[in-house]
């Protein structure tokens, strides 16, 4: 199938010719012609795979050409960079009509995005957060929307946008058509489309949650963070692969420090995104990427989502995250466009629980290879097998309430008669002695003050 069986529009098909698109992925042919049809639509395909042109395509086929005031079609993401990746899309595809597609997102001020609804919008795609706060400063009119779309909806229940959610529901015409479109569909999710979907029909072009198939995976496992670092260093000193790199952490912390030990082992090849970062340095920091300016890009999980860049080389995940369907965003930024890429994935003991839950969700075992021989690994301290021990056991226990705990149950220390003495971790093993045997200190006496004599 080309595009114009998909009965496009001649605008439309020019900015996808002069966009380098030849045929529709497979996730667009099977939504597009559904979408046209007026179908509520789930849609589920692998990160890469084109699932914004799948909604953006009939979203502007529909809409046609600007009119009037307010906004017709509304698209919601969870986060700033998937917003600002949304709108650059739709305007690319949009270029030959006279559309008005205006993003909202916070992190920055509302009075330049203010001043673009007052011109008039076709087209809004925003953050939840920022389209309440500018509805109900009644900067934004529903009464003329026909289309809604969430994208990456699973994202927006990770990231506690549910309360928002249910509020836009309620505010939006009923009257209306809705798509979903992510990666992958969590049972919350599903409970959501039970809410405010109508008898839709679920697109799923992939098997839930399976890795793209361009996409090798690799993981390391680590016995400490010392060694994570000089395998990191390795990857991007020594590895002639690694030619444009994201590498993913769970904390902003954690994304400092890698930042600043990359940028003292490298010169200007590295930058960092996170929630903390304000708007104007995360978008410096995009587009010093995508144009090859720089190397490495490190990210919390707040950029997951939002990176659409088609030659990244390698996705380095520093830390497993603990959302298991992060997994399959983050190393969905590597292999896109029919390109090739590689996901490596460092794990300590601890994170090793993680990977086997991940395992579960993708349906295959990641492949582990030996930490090649020139990285040096250091010995774990016994502060950081404790920690190890203790994120364990919450984890497990988090599971099952039941659990007890291996950090918390008492060792034996077998004495040479057989006999055996609880044991602390941390603690000398000091001999029991019984009450009977225990000397018996000997209070010192108070001396006695004489009695003053009678008056």
């Amino acid at each position: 199938m080309n595009f114009e069986e998909l009965k496009l529009n001649r605008q439309l098909l020019n900015a996808i010719e002069e966009a380098g698109y030849t045929e529709p992925t497979e996730i667009q042919s099977k939504a597009i012609p559904q979408i046209l049809a007026g179908h509520d639509i789930i849609g589920v395909a692998q990160t890469g795979t084109g699932k914004t042109a799948a909604y953006a395509l009939p979203i502007l086929m529909k809409v046609k050409y600007a009119q009037g005031h307010n906004p017709r079609a509304i698209v919601f993401g969870p986060t700033r960079e998937l917003v600002m990746q949304i709108e650059v899309a739709m305007k690319q595809l949009a270029k030959y009509t006279d559309l008005r597609i205006v993003a909202l997102y916070g992190g920055v001020g509302t009075k330049i995005q203010k001043e673009q609804l007052q011109k008039g919008v076709d087209i809004l795609v925003a953050t939840p957060g920022r389209f309440l706060d500018l509805y109900l400063e009644e900067e934004i009119v529903l009464k003329e929307v026909k289309t809604m779309v969430l994208d990456e909806a699973d994202k927006m229940m990770d990231m506690g946008f549910m309360p928002q959610l249910r509020k836009m529901l309620e505010v939006i015409p009923r009257k209306r058509q809705n798509l979903l479109f992510s990666a992958t569909m969590s049972e919350r999710v599903e409970r959501l489309t039970e809410e405010f979907l109508e008898y839709p029909m679920k697109i799923e072009v992939t098997p839930q949650a399976t890795p793209a198939t361009l996409i090798s995976q690799i993981l390391y496992t680590v016995p400490n963070f010392k060694t994570k670092i000089h395998l990191l260093e390795y990857l991007i000193r020594k590895d002639p692969t690694v030619t444009r790199a994201i590498i993913f952490v769970r904390t902003k912390k954690s994304a400092d420090d890698i930042y600043k030990f990359i940028t003292r082992k490298t010169t200007n090849t590295c930058r960092i995104i996170h929630a903390n970062k304000d708007q104007n340095t995360r978008i410096n920091a995009m587009d010093d990427f995508k144009e090859g300016n720089i190397k490495i890009l490190v990210a919390t999980d707040v950029a997951a989502r939002g990176i659409d860049i088609r030659e990244v080389s390698h996705v380095i995940n520093f830390d497993v995250p603990i959302i298991y369907d992060d997994y399959i965003h983050r190393i969905g930024r590597t292999g896109r466009a029919n390109h090739t890429g590689i996901a490596i994935t460092f794990a300590t003991e601890a994170e090793m629980y993680h990977i086997e839950k991940i395992e579960k969700i993708i349906r295959m075992p990641i492949p582990v290879e030996a930490i090649p021989a020139a990285v040096e690994i250091t010995e774990t301290s016994f502060e950081e097998s404790q920690e190890f021990a203790r994120e364990l056991d919450f984890y497990k226990k988090k599971e099952d309430p039941t659990y007890k705990g291996a950090f918390h149950e008492k060792k034996r220390d077998i004495k040479a008669d057989g006999k055996a003495t609880a044991y602390k971790p941390g603690k000398a093993n000091k001999p029991k002695v019984s009450k009977a045997n225990k000397p018996v200190k000997a209070k010192p006496t108070k001396p006695v003050k004489p009695k003053k004599p009678k008056k």
